[in-house]
């Protein structure tokens, strides 16, 4: 049996904790989760250079850890990925007509993130307009999240030495030819149908108890996550 990370409470909920680890774990979770569909936002919606959407990213994340502000969030008012959505096009509005704003964070500590990697996707994935901000977001998001399930996916099953599985999930998932079935899959790598059935509904029940996982720890409350479970993959969640 495949052995998941503990449950994490929703992001809100740690960020408010007198536990400073628990807080700097939140946060972490909140940059990894977040990072990339703001830099996307940026880049698309707001039509920003390269350098300005890297350093705009930076600053807004370095200044919700310094002034807390996230932690303010009112669920009844909108998703927790709406309110991030929000405070970026703030954020953004106000760094445009103060310069001086982002000088403030000028000490911070430079986020460790792959800015080049975001870029790539964007060309991959053809990123060039965002007709409605909300969807866009919520899109970058779900890659990001789904991104995330699979990498955990593949540490999963290389520590376990599992490396078929894993070959089968990516020919026929994540990036199946025109032609590809179970039968001729079955047959390159000499199984029956029914253990390539068995081995991708397993590589595919470890991709989902992820993604759930990560989806709980960026979600602002438990409805919220219940909510987003239910819709993105229709399980209903206690």
């Amino acid at each position: 049996m495949p052995v998941f990370p503990p449950t994490r409470h929703s992001v809100i909920e740690r960020m408010r904790s007198a536990d400073t680890e628990i807080r700097r774990q939140a946060f972490g979770d909140l940059v990894e989760g977040y990072w990339k569909p703001l830099y996307k936002y940026l880049r698309i919606h707001w039509q920003t250079s390269h350098d300005l959407a890297q350093e705009w990213t930076q600053a807004f994340f370095s200044e919700a850890l310094q002034k807390e502000w996230l932690s303010r969030y009112e669920p009844e008012k909108a998703r927790f990925r709406t309110f991030i959505r929000l405070c970026a096009d703030r954020f953004v509005m106000n760094a445009r007509q103060s310069a001086s704003r982002l000088k403030r964070g000028g000490h911070a500590e430079m986020l460790p993130l792959d800015f080049p990697a975001a870029e790539d996707e964007m060309v991959r994935h053809r990123l060039t307009a965002a007709p409605d901000a909300e969807e866009f977001f919520r899109q970058e998001f779900v890659r990001t999240l789904f991104e995330r399930a699979v990498a955990e996916v593949r540490r999963e099953f290389a520590a376990a030495g599992r490396e078929v599985p894993l070959t089968l999930f990516d020919r026929y998932d994540i990036d199946p030819s025109p032609d590809v079935s179970y039968a001729s899959l079955a047959e390159e790598f000499g199984l029956t149908s029914a253990q390539v059935t068995n081995a991708l509904a397993q590589v595919r029940r470890s991709f989902r108890m992820h993604a759930l996982e990560a989806l709980r720890a960026l979600c602002g409350t438990h409805d919220e996550y219940r909510r987003e479970a239910r819709e993105l993959f229709g399980v209903e969640i206690e």
